[in-house]
């Protein structure tokens, strides 16, 4: 095997699973006409900026709005920031909220709530959302809300449960955004990064009706044995927590569009590679579950179809989930290529990229932080040669030391979109 030219097909098949999630090619078709009055645009998460930034563009360009009607911000990880002209672009803390999510929060709703009959709100989601977009509830600080979230993600919870218990934790999360817009019509766009697309889970969905309920919340803290501080614990028991419901009136004016899906982007991936001369096997993008677990899964059906002598590109989405057992560093696409790598066992002919679309896969919460790692034929044999073991490094959650020792952490920087995990196995 080519090592060179299999990590330039990898990268080329993850390439186009992104370029079609970019906001720049995919959201101006679905932006409403310009109202009478402003248009306050309001955006959250990886692809915040640069939302912001396409909104922005197709608003001067296409309808010659002048800047002083364009008002809002853009809340955004730390290191994705864009130029979205009159747009205020604010970086903050991911996966961890920080003050700076929390002082700009308390400003997005104050423009949602400044917001009249002839303006038009235009909310522009993204997942990360829930992060950077917090005012938790009262009596819950800034503090207690970062340890339930390490809490949440140390427990190896999905998606939909941590934003559960994070949305009847908020002032902005679960529905709470559309109560604020006061008489202005609210439109929402959104890139999805959740299994399924429900909109109640994207970003923890700050514009829509919220079916879950605080008990819900106080099982999962249960059901996953959750440390919580007594503040949260008291606010998840405390009725007036309970979030907007179906048939509020506070989502009487406001539409939802999803723009952007996961399996559009795995659709555009299965493209790339079957031009590269691989039939494709699609798992789906809205593949679930521990890591490891799934990584062992798909290590027996790429052995399979090489022992059937078959050219297959084996491609998954969705999102996977790392229950931490160790103080190592790592995401649950590394911790998944680390695990295909030690149940491959150094097959030939058989290579593997697992990235988050966003351009980070757990890790510090910096910009530079990788997107997941490549695993070739010679992984392991270059990992003994550099005295690093895997069985070692996956008991510890530490797949990034692992695989930036031997070379192969996959490293794209910030993409401005996130439509979740991009997994690809390349046979024969």
């Amino acid at each position: 095997m080519d090592s060179a030219k299999t990590r330039q097909e990898l990268a080329s098949i993850f390439r186009e699973a992104v370029a079609t999630a970019h906001p720049a090619a995919i959201l101006a078709p679905h932006l409403p006409p310009p109202p009478v009055g402003r248009i306050v645009i309001l955006a959250a998460g990886k692809a915040a900026a640069s939302m912001a930034a396409a909104a922005v563009a197709h608003y001067r360009d296409s309808h010659g709005v002048s800047d002083d009607r364009l008002v809002g911000l853009a809340v955004t990880r730390d290191g994705y920031a864009l130029d979205a002209g009159p747009i205020e672009v604010v970086e903050a803390g991911h996966p961890l909220p920080n003050s700076k999510g929390l002082e700009a929060t308390g400003r997005v709703l104050e423009l949602a709530g400044s917001a009249g009959p002839d303006d038009l709100v235009l909310a522009l989601i993204s997942g990360g959302g829930s992060a950077n977009w917090l005012l938790p509830a009262d009596g819950v600080s800034l503090a207690d809300k970062q340890a339930v979230t390490r809490a949440l993600l140390r427990s190896g919870a999905g998606i939909g449960e941590i934003n559960c218990v994070r949305k009847h934790l908020s002032q902005i999360k679960g529905g709470r955004l559309a109560g604020a817009c006061g008489g202005a019509p609210l439109v929402t766009l959104a890139i999805s990064d959740v299994p399924g697309d429900d909109p109640s889970v994207i970003a923890s969905g700050p514009t829509v009706p919220d079916t879950t309920t605080l008990a819900d919340a106080r099982a999962i803290v249960e059901r996953r044995g959750l440390d919580l501080p007594e503040s949260c614990r008291a606010a998840l028991a405390t009725q007036a927590n309970e979030t907007p419901k179906p048939g509020d009136p506070a989502f009487a004016d406001t539409s939802y569009t999803i723009i952007a899906t996961p399996a559009a982007s795995l659709e555009a991936a299965a493209k790339a590679a079957s031009a590269l001369g691989y039939r494709v096997e699609s798992l789906g993008a809205d593949v679930e579950g521990e890591a490891r677990d799934v990584a062992g899964e798909h290590a027996k059906m790429a052995l399979a179809a090489k022992a059937r002598g078959e050219r297959v590109a084996i491609l998954s989405g969705g999102e996977l989930t790392v229950t931490i057992r160790g103080e190592g560093e790592g995401g649950p696409n590394q911790e998944y290529a680390l695990a295909l790598a030690i149940a491959l066992s150094g097959a030939s002919g058989i290579a593997a990229l697992s990235g988050d679309t966003d351009g980070t896969d757990g890790g510090t919460g910096l910009a530079s932080d990788p997107a997941g790692a490549i695993v070739l034929p010679d992984t392991l044999a270059r990992a003994k040669a550099a005295g690093i073991d895997p069985a070692v490094c996956l008991a510890a959650n530490d797949s990034t030391r692992f695989f930036r020792t031997i070379g192969d952490l996959f490293v794209p920087g910030p993409t401005h979109t996130n439509v979740n995990d991009c997994r690809i196995i390349l046979v024969g």
